[in-house]
């Protein structure tokens, strides 16, 4: 057995701190023939620093290590030379970053698993984990776990840093080239401001204070307050307020044939023009003459049962699989998804409220039994609880972000061997057009989607495959009487 002996001050006392892994035997003889003493902080035995103690732990005399105190030392040293150059004799802790199954990066402890000194220490450990795939214990990736990690295993192992400092960095370079393309690639209105005079930015000061009291959401703010910067931009010094519809109407013509904007910009640059000329300088109609390009009219793509089947059973961690089985079985925006707090699961009545959601809208939705089961499993089985969203991020409180939750879908239709091209929302999609095909009334389909308009709904009537199981084509009528051989 070995045993690592630590010179240490105990309550302004000089000691030696004995550092072996549990053995009865040896713990027995050591309390019989010593005066020794178990130590909380130090984790250990420890004994009197006299001669004969020294001398029986092959420890340098006392001239030789003066105001030593703390100081690890190998058990064979045996000159002023080797002290002053000590050799580590402590087991290593490896802390390596990797990635767990909720996509939350943690940090693994790679060392002896044979040490229970070590193993007792590391179990002391703040919301510690143990992982029995990879075999290890791992701890949140946070400066506050590192350091409760140094300080519990203090004196009992060396831990190497020098991998995950390197692992750290490189994170953070990933991530600030990561910002430094987005910033790059999305183009700011805070970029256009300094090419907009001054009587045209105040204009576009008032538009955003009349957008903040007519209560308009964060992301609509953001799309009117870019469209209106680019145009503010094109007109220089020329005031604003003193165009004309035709001016507006040219500016439009100019934006789709040279610019070659598509139909959804340049509605959304009209929305955002209408707003400041209408609403804000208060010129009515301004816009009644100037014509919008129609739209393309996109089908949404959807999900068979056999697909979404084999989409359900691709993840293994059931926390991405709640997520999927709630956005398809109540139609939800990964958006209604990722916001689902504990409180709005009803269990009685079997629905889900969702709160102000798309347009300030709340609305109830059923609650599968099915699912209901699902999210009870995912709670119970869940190593941290969720407290206040249902399915909550790495951060604790926080909601897992929408980013992750496509992921986790993109992920699993890979797994499922879906070819098509898909995302989130084509579970909404495929929920709708499901219930149409069961024959609920396409009324009922927009009150539980959130619709607004009716037309939006009636989009999945395009697609309800009876409308196309029941045309016969001409070309099989054509040859239906015709021998086989003859076609």
């Amino acid at each position: 057995m070995t045993i690592t002996y630590t010179l240490i001050k105990h309550r302004g006392e000089n000691r030696i701190l004995l550092l072996f892994d549990y053995d009865v035997k040896k713990t027995a003889r050591l309390k019989e023939n010593t005066d020794a003493r178990w130590s909380k902080t130090h984790k250990g035995w420890h004994i009197a620093d006299t001669a004969p103690n020294r001398t029986a732990c092959k420890l340098p005399p006392t001239d030789i290590i003066a105001n030593t105190a703390n100081i690890d030392i190998k058990i064979l040293q045996k000159s002023k030379a080797a002290l002053q150059n000590p050799t580590p004799t402590l087991p290593t802790i490896l802390p390596t970053i990797f990635t767990d199954s909720n996509n939350e990066r943690r940090i693994e402890l790679l060392f002896d698993k044979r040490n229970q000194l070590l193993q007792l220490a590391v179990k002391k450990i703040k919301a510690v984990k143990w992982n029995s795939v990879k075999a290890c214990w791992h701890i949140a990736c946070t400066r506050v776990s590192f350091e409760e990690l140094c300080s519990l295993t203090a004196g009992i192992a060396h831990v190497d840093k020098k991998q995950l400092s390197k692992q750290l960095h490189k994170i953070k370079t990933l991530q600030q080239s990561t910002a430094d393309a987005q910033k790059r690639s999305t183009p700011k209105s805070s970029v256009l401001l300094h090419a907009i005079s001054h009587y045209n930015l105040q204009l576009l000061q008032t538009t955003m204070e009349h957008l903040q009291l007519k209560g308009y959401s964060t992301s609509t703010q953001k799309t009117y307050r870019n469209e209106i910067a680019v145009f503010l931009q094109t007109l220089k010094n020329i005031k604003a307020d003193s165009l004309v519809t035709e001016d507006i109407r040219k500016y439009i013509h100019n934006c789709i044939h040279k610019q070659q904007l598509s139909e959804n910009t340049i509605h959304s640059r009209l929305n955002a023009l209408k707003f400041v000329y209408e609403q804000v300088l208060g010129h009515e109609r301004f816009f009644v003459e100037i014509p919008r390009p129609k739209k393309h009219l996109q089908l949404p793509k959807v999900l068979g049962e056999e697909e979404l089947r084999r989409l359900f059973a691709s993840p293994k961690n059931l926390k991405h699989k709640a997520i999927l089985f709630v956005a398809y079985s109540a139609g939800l925006r990964v958006s209604e998804v990722i916001n689902l707090r504990l409180q709005d699961i009803d269990r009685e009545r079997k629905q889900l409220f969702i709160h102000c959601s798309k347009g300030k809208k709340d609305r109830y939705v059923k609650l599968s039994p099915m699912v209901l089961d699902v999210l009870e499993q995912y709670y119970k089985m869940s190593d941290v609880k969720p407290e206040n969203f249902l399915f909550e991020g790495p951060e604790k409180g926080k909601p897992y972000t929408a980013r992750s939750a496509q992921q986790i879908f993109s992920d699993a239709r890979k797994k499922a061997g879906i070819l098509k091209s898909l995302s989130f929302h084509n579970l909404r999609h495929s929920f709708a057009t499901h219930l149409l095909e069961k024959g609920v009334d396409v009324i009922f389909i927009k009150e539980i989607l959130g619709h607004f308009n009716i037309e939006t709904t009636q989009r999945y009537l395009h697609v309800k495959k009876e409308f196309l199981i029941n045309i016969e084509s001409p070309l099989d009528d054509l040859y239906r009487n015709v021998p086989q051989k003859q076609r």
